[in-house]
């Protein structure tokens, strides 16, 4: 389950103007002129390049659930894509990016100090470098494991670390997430 990327997409996707077209043939409309052509919108969502041309002409009205989430996610991930540059952009630059999670924190620290990993619910404000990172980690294809690596880094450094006023040899590992929210 890719829960950061659905996260960080989320995310962006607060700063849309427009919602997304509501029906199925809207969607695929959309979708079809997005990737000029019929046969290229039946190979991204794994349907028939006949079935794509049914619902541009509005003869198929409702699709399958797991067929409709599937469209509206690919739809979602072309929709207004310079609104999408500019919110990541002022995330990655000057506004920085909101982390909302409950996850388990596991540490390495110094002898002597416990290591035990525990549940923790932490709201933290990552600095633009981390939403930078993160955003060109999901456009460079990166798996879940990646983001969650960046993720840690930047919460360790923020909020366990405190911008490297305390804790100077903690490492900070992020496992079992619950729940990850993102805001830009």
């Amino acid at each position: 389950m890719a829960q950061l990327e659905d996260g960080l997409n989320k995310a962006v996707a607060k700063a849309f103007t427009r919602p997304i077209p509501k029906s199925a043939g809207a969607q695929m409309r959309y979708q079809v002129k997005q990737l000029k052509s019929t046969k290229a919108a039946a190979a991204a969502l794994g349907i028939s390049q006949r079935t794509v041309e049914r619902y541009v002409k509005d003869q198929i009205k409702k699709p399958r659930p797991e067929l409709a989430a599937r469209i509206e996610r690919e739809v979602k991930k072309k929709w207004q894509p310079q609104i999408r540059a500019k919110a990541k952009k002022t995330a990655a630059t000057t506004g920085g990016i909101l982390v909302d999670t409950r996850a388990r924190f596991g540490y390495t620290a110094a002898p002597g100090t416990t290591d035990d990993g525990r549940m923790r619910h932490l709201t933290v404000a990552l600095p633009p470098e981390y939403a930078a990172r993160l955003f060109d980690a999901q456009e460079a294809g990166a798996n879940e494991q990646q983001l969650r690596d960046i993720a840690a880094e930047g919460l360790q450094e923020v909020y366990f670390k405190d911008r490297g006023r305390r804790a100077g040899g903690l490492l900070v590992e992020f496992t079992d997430v619950e729940h990850i929210e993102f805001d830009l």
